[in-house]
């Protein structure tokens, strides 16, 4: 048997406990009901860029073992609206979540299987004991050793019950639209009707070309053009089947739509001399397929302008962990389809830097893209997720997914994780400096109006420029469209009552004289509205709260940090050029941190906390490299091996007090 499943610690899995069941037809699960399954517990949240990546991971596993594992996906809340039952279960239907889900608003279940960190993953064998508990992503391999495994072992013994597992599809939703995730105005001479199109969707005798608007489509795997009524369909582009293909994006005359998109979000419409030039007219950020694409509205062929299709983690290249390895390094290429990207969430164009300007969620920076050279480069953050201002390459964002240029040519960012608005203000030079407007942290957020220093925001994923230079904000966990004045320094709020609004944009159709219109993206109804901007905004103060996850019970003074970590079978840690493991650890506030801050290799940590600091968050970034083998006779990794890297951020909410832990123990992939 592997060394990375011997059982001498037998630990009996917690049962299951939450306020609800999803994907199930309304029946309660336990672990008695699981009993001959391998059981494959999930904790996850779903404002998670991190944990959405994990489901996506799971599924060619789901897919290969359907009748010998099941997933669980433990829903443990971050936000207050993720706690909202009805939320979750369109975030369920909006993820594709083919797997049953416990509601775990109180994080009972999350409690129990001390979990620390979203995405964990908790692996339990067909007797109903715990032999894996993972934190972070990228532990599909180890994965796809170690179930068949299990497998091996339990069908040996005779635990091993094969057959259907218990997930039950629930009814679908939507209409036209599925969870649209971001929308563009397309002017007069740039949309359907100026080239000549004539598709079934569009109503006879159509108005004269006023403008359309080009919606992604998320849950539909496609994007639509609509009229400016909302409901009228100009013309629709990809196939609709989640995927990956470049080629005919629309189906015109005899030609069929064959392109593929999976979750496509941001789009932005480049100025037409440079659409002349690169012969595309829109990039669109293609989220899950971690690609920038492009789209020609003349003919409606879609290709592909950055990234290969791998998640970016750190740079690629060898198996090496070090200093620069997630670190600001500015232009990273000129070849841009050999580029890992991660989750680009939102793209805006940026006329002083002539470049596409990328929210890239899943790293935590800001990237930019030029069409015409095709370099692709860092533009801000050094990928560590929190809320960090300065220079460009010390800021930290967490999850970036809204930007906006304004008139002075900086780029407003809803920075959803912080539940922030941040500003890059770029210098006629093209010096970044990073600033923040609303926002204190990972896990401070709320609904208040009034100074930009006291004002909350929850999860904004959307954010544009109105005419008078303020900035109206997709408050999405917060159903709301906010407003920052920069003149006064204070936040109000311009609409609320909404499903969770997902972007926003200012009207660009509305007469002369008349009061000026936002649109607004109502992901979780499926539809475009308009909403007005009033001339003064109500005022809203729900209070300002925290992250209800538990705080961690630490002793004042020294704190032994370990992180576990176990290569998974066939693999071996990737020591050529040193120690392949390394802690990056900060705290907020700074002065909760005495000793033991910084980076440096190891996965273990002697910590100094003051006695003087009541509470903070403790911020741990752990990384280890892992090369494939068999080994080599003289026990070297072979030439050309395949190579891993394991990585996840923590950000540890904890409470000084005498009687507090001295010891803290995190699993970047332990195993029991």
């Amino acid at each position: 048997m592997s060394e990375t499943v011997r059982t001498h610690l037998r630990v009996r899995a917690s049962e299951l406990v939450g306020r609800n069941w999803l994907n199930t037809g309304g029946k309660s699960l336990d672990l008695e009901a699981l009993r001959g399954k391998i059981v494959l517990l999930d904790f996850w949240t779903f404002c998670c860029i991190n944990c959405l990546h994990v489901l996506d991971e799971l599924r060619p596993l789901e897919e290969k073992y359907s009748d010998v594992l099941v997933t669980v996906g433990v829903h443990s809340p971050k936000f207050e609206h993720e706690a909202d039952p009805v939320a979750l279960a369109a975030a369920v239907e909006r993820y594709e979540i083919h797997h049953p889900v416990l509601d775990d608003p109180e994080l009972e279940t999350w409690k129990a299987y001390t979990a620390r960190a979203w995405p964990t993953l908790v692996v339990i064998d067909p007797e109903g004991y715990i032999v894996a508990h993972l934190s972070g992503e990228g532990h599909a391999d180890g994965l796809s050793v170690l179930i068949p495994e299990l497998i091996a072992q339990h069908e040996a013994k005779g635990t091993l019950h094969r057959g259907n597992g218990p997930y039950v599809a629930p009814e679908p939703t939507s209409g036209t639209l599925r969870f649209p995730g971001k929308a563009l105005f397309l002017p007069a001479g740039r949309g359907t009707r100026s080239n000549g199109a004539s598709d079934g969707g569009t109503s006879d005798g159509a108005a004269p070309d006023a403008g359309s608007w080009l919606v992604t489509d998320t849950g539909h795997h496609r994007l639509v053009e609509l009229d400016t009524d909302f409901h009228t369909v100009l013309r629709t582009y990809g196939s609709g089947t989640k995927g990956y293909a470049d080629g005919p994006g629309a189906d015109v005359d005899s030609v069929k739509a064959t392109a593929q998109f999976n979750e496509p979000q941001g789009l932005v419409l480049l100025p037409e001399d440079v659409a002349a030039k690169t012969g595309y007219d829109v990039v669109i950020a293609d989220s899950v397929n971690h690609r920038l694409r492009g789209l020609s509205l003349a003919d409606g062929t879609v290709t592909t302008l950055a990234g290969s299709g791998v998640q970016r983690l750190l740079e690629t290249g060898p198996a090496r962990v070090d200093e620069d390895a997630a670190g600001f390094t500015g232009r990273l290429s000129d070849h841009p389809l050999d580029v890992a990207l991660s989750s680009p969430w939102d793209v805006v164009w940026s006329a002083k830097l002539d470049a596409v300007v990328v929210a890239m969620a899943g790293v935590h920076q800001i990237f930019s893209f030029d069409p015409v050279s095709g370099a692709v480069s860092i533009l801000a953050g050094n990928g560590l997720e929190g809320l960090l201002d300065g220079p460009a390459h010390e800021a930290w964002f967490a999850q970036s997914s809204g930007l906006a240029e304004d008139s002075d040519g900086n780029i407003w960012v809803a920075d959803s994780e912080t539940s922030a608005l941040r500003k890059l203000v770029i210098d006629d030079d093209g010096t970044v400096t990073v600033e923040s407007a609303v926002g204190k942290g990972l896990f401070d957020f709320g609904f208040r109006d009034g100074p930009a220093a006291d004002a909350r925001l929850q999860h904004p994923l959307g954010v544009t420029v109105l005419p008078d230079g303020s900035v109206a904000i997709a408050d999405t966990y917060n159903g709301a469209v906010r407003r920052y004045d920069p003149a006064t320094g204070t936040v109000s709020t311009l609409a609320r009552g909404l499903s969770e609004p997902s972007d926003v944009i200012v009207d660009h159709t509305h007469t002369a004289g008349s009061e000026p219109l936002l649109v607004v993206v109502e992901a979780n109804k499926h539809q475009l509205i308009y909403v007005p901007i009033p001339k003064e905004a109500q005022q809203v103060d729900e209070g300002a709260v925290q992250t209800h996850r538990p705080k961690s019970p630490v002793a004042p003074g020294t704190l032994e940090l370990t992180v576990r970590f176990t290569a998974p079978t066939g693999q071996k840690l990737d020591d050529r050029w040193g120690d392949p493991t390394q802690l990056k650890i900060s705290s907020t506030p700074p002065e909760l941190l005495v000793a033991g801050g910084g980076t440096s290799v190891g996965l273990q940590r002697t910590l100094e906390l003051s006695s003087h600091v009541p509470e903070g968050v403790l911020h741990i970034t752990a990384r280890a490299a892992a090369c494939d083998g068999p080994e080599t006779a003289d026990g070297e990794i072979p030439d050309h091996a395949a190579c891993h890297l394991y990585q996840q951020d923590w950000g540890i909410p904890v409470v000084l007090q005498a009687d507090g832990d001295t010891e803290l123990v995190l699993d970047l992939r332990g195993m029991d």
